[in-house]
């Protein structure tokens, strides 16, 4: 049985900006960065940050910044108003 689920992750462009926000939107404080040049499960050189943010009562918000991948683009069949957090 899951008791707690500890962050939830996203892609963003930028990991920097995104942290900046998040502090000065919705006073969430950055917990960690991790910056690696692999991707620790498998070894593939894949460079990436990734940031954790607290969201209050033992909850993280994470993100993901890929330098390396293409933009992301947005799921066409889904709408908007369905994405979001709450």
């Amino acid at each position: 049985m899951i008791k707690k689920i500890h962050h939830v992750a996203y892609r963003c462009k930028d990991a920097l900006e995104t942290a900046r926000w998040y502090e000065k939107n919705l006073d969430m404080k950055l917990v960690l960065s991790i910056a690696e040049d692999a991707v620790p499960s498998t070894g593939e050189a894949d460079p990436y940050m990734h940031i954790f943010m607290d969201a209050g009562m033992g909850n993280v918000l994470a993100f993901f910044e890929l330098p390396t991948r293409a933009p992301m683009g947005r799921d066409e069949n889904t709408p908007a108003w369905t994405q979001h957090l709450a």
